[in-house]
């Protein structure tokens, strides 16, 4: 089962790539600024963005959250919110509700 999630022209200004694949090693809480949250996002390679709250009281980010919880629940190796779809679907959303 996928995603079905409009295309949009992408914008990066709302999005933040964090550096938890560099030497840093893994993340912790405190590289994650004030009024924003990590996700997880990709099938097999998992790359983590730093997003602000403000995007979780879009709909479409609730409907991509209810797909993802129906499809593969909670318990996520990661150990955060991880959502398995392509990054540049993920990143097209997110510029969206910018």
């Amino acid at each position: 089962m996928g995603f079905s999630l409009p295309g949009v022209a992408p914008t990066k200004k709302f999005l933040r790539r964090s550096l938890s694949n560099s030497s840093r090693g893994a993340s912790n809480v405190f590289d994650v600024p004030k009024g924003h949250f990590a996700v997880y996002v990709g099938k097999n390679e998992k790359k983590r963005f730093v997003i602000p709250l403000s995007i979780l009281n879009h709909s479409s980010f609730q409907e991509l959250l209810v797909q993802v919880e129906d499809e593969y629940g909670y318990d996520h190796p990661m150990g955060g919110l991880t959502i398995p779809c392509r990054e540049d679907t993920f990143m097209d959303l997110i510029s969206n509700l910018n």
